[in-house]
């Protein structure tokens, strides 16, 4: 009994982190690519790191600079899909993960972890659209 409440405090404490976290996985997945685009260039792992804070830096900014300076709803929307599509992904995968050892069937397992990416798709652009509207407020 112990470890079931366990498991299902985990997975409540896993959900909430994504939650929170959702809206790093664009930045996160800029870095990891400049990561490696720069050290298959030859340079070294200051040089690299360098590169991966400069690239997820410069994909945060230009989110929130076309969220705090385009009127045009679609570009707006466009940019938040930019960030909410790796977040979803990453929803997908976390929820996936999590329920592939509790359920033996596979479309159950595929819904349930196409609901979680869609939740936190969404919390990543809602998150996102907030942090635009306060930047620019001040």
């Amino acid at each position: 009994m112990t470890l079931i409440i366990l498991a299902i405090a985990l997975t409540i404490a896993a959900c909430v982190i994504a939650w929170n976290l959702a809206i790093y996985a664009l930045p996160v997945m800029a870095a990891i690519s400049a990561v490696q685009f720069a050290w298959g260039a030859g340079a070294g792992i200051l040089m690299s790191g360098l590169a991966a804070l400069g690239a997820a830096l410069l994909s945060v900014a230009a989110v929130i600079m076309v969220l705090g300076f385009a009127r045009n709803p679609a570009l707006r929307l466009i940019a938040l899909a930019l960030f909410a599509v790796p977040a979803t992904i990453a929803g997908y995968a976390l929820v996936y993960g999590i329920t592939k050892n509790a359920l033996d069937s596979g479309l159950v397992l595929n819904l349930l972890g196409g609901i979680g990416g869609l939740i936190i798709g969404i919390s990543a652009i809602v998150h996102l659209n907030a942090l635009g509207e306060s930047v620019f407020s001040r």
